[in-house]
């Protein structure tokens, strides 16, 4: 774990969430989480396009390791 976020007391945290309002404002907060989340999910299918590609054709994998020189 990350020992910043360790030693964090009750009063710190709702003072970091005041700072990034004023910072960010509210408007702007969902935008970003809205835009993190679908990097995420962009990042997981295509992680899930990977997997499948090499447990369909592991085959393929191995002869283009293995052609002709």
């Amino acid at each position: 774990m990350n020992p910043l976020l360790i030693n964090l007391n009750g009063w710190e945290i709702p003072i970091i969430v005041l700072v990034v309002l004023i910072l960010f404002g509210g408007r702007k907060i969902p935008e970003f989480m809205k835009g993190l989340g679908k990097g995420i999910n962009s990042f997981k299918k295509g992680l899930h396009d990977i997997e499948e590609d090499i447990k369909t054709d592991p085959s393929e994998n191995n002869s283009n390791t293995t052609g002709s020189k």
